[in-house]
């Protein structure tokens, strides 16, 4: 396999499952003090790495927030907040959502070979534009930003973009957190579709930590021999 960045994935689901529920609203499924330590990881990554679907109806800014963070990146001489790093199949992404708007950083944006000229068309003066592959191949874009130095990688969702990067064993560390509630709803997005994972009943993800924050839990698994001395905190 090719060098690709080591990749922390970090999402939030309900007791059931769910990574939102169908309102039009977002569902919120942390609370500050887990958002702290997001944003403490965000700051720890080169790049952080969302799917189109996120873009289009979360409408993410994926900026690192503490300004303490924000001048420490600078003082490292790298930029306040990460790289920010979209996949897309469509290439039907709006220039003008947060995604792209927000943040003097690199935005590339990883597209199916057949819709790059869409894509350039739409993005090409917001965001550099890669053709990944028919369909995208998760694997050829982790190692093209190996390739571009990223070495720390930031996942946050959403759903397909975890089912592939799972089933395909791209990744080394889950930050999963946990809400108090459920959704309760089948037409809902749950954490991840079916698929064939390499953690089984059998043979499953090791446990780096649980931990309490306020009303959420937070499980760290370790998903790959790269993790050492306890992951990425």
């Amino acid at each position: 396999m090719p060098d690709r960045p080591y990749t922390v994935l970090s999402c939030a689901m309900s007791l059931d499952g769910y990574l939102d529920d169908t309102a039009d609203q977002r569902l919120v499924l942390s609370n500050q003090a887990d958002l702290d330590r997001v944003d403490a990881v965000r700051a720890w990554s080169d790049a952080i790495l969302v799917g189109a679907g996120t873009v289009r109806i979360d409408n993410p800014r994926l900026l690192v927030r503490d300004p303490d963070r924000r001048r420490q990146r600078r003082a490292d001489g790298r930029p306040a907040t990460p790289c920010k790093v979209t996949v897309t199949g469509s290439g039907d992404l709006d220039p003008d959502a947060p995604f792209f708007a927000t943040g003097d950083v690199d935005k590339l944006v990883y597209c199916a070979t057949d819709a790059v000229e869409k894509a350039s068309r739409l993005l090409g003066h917001v965001a550099t534009v890669v053709d990944a592959g028919q369909p995208v191949d998760l694997g050829e874009v982790l190692a093209h930003l190996h390739g571009r130095g990223i070495r720390r990688l930031m996942v946050e969702g959403g759903g397909t973009v975890l089912t592939q990067l799972l089933t395909a064993a791209l990744a080394d560390e889950l930050h999963l957190v946990v809400a108090p509630f459920f959704v309760g709803d089948s037409e809902a997005r749950r954490l991840v579709d079916d698929g064939d994972y390499p953690w089984r009943a059998e043979h499953g993800a090791r446990l780096l930590e649980s931990r309490t924050i306020r009303d959420v839990v937070l499980l760290r698994y370790a998903l790959s021999a790269r993790v050492v001395d306890g992951g990425v905190r």
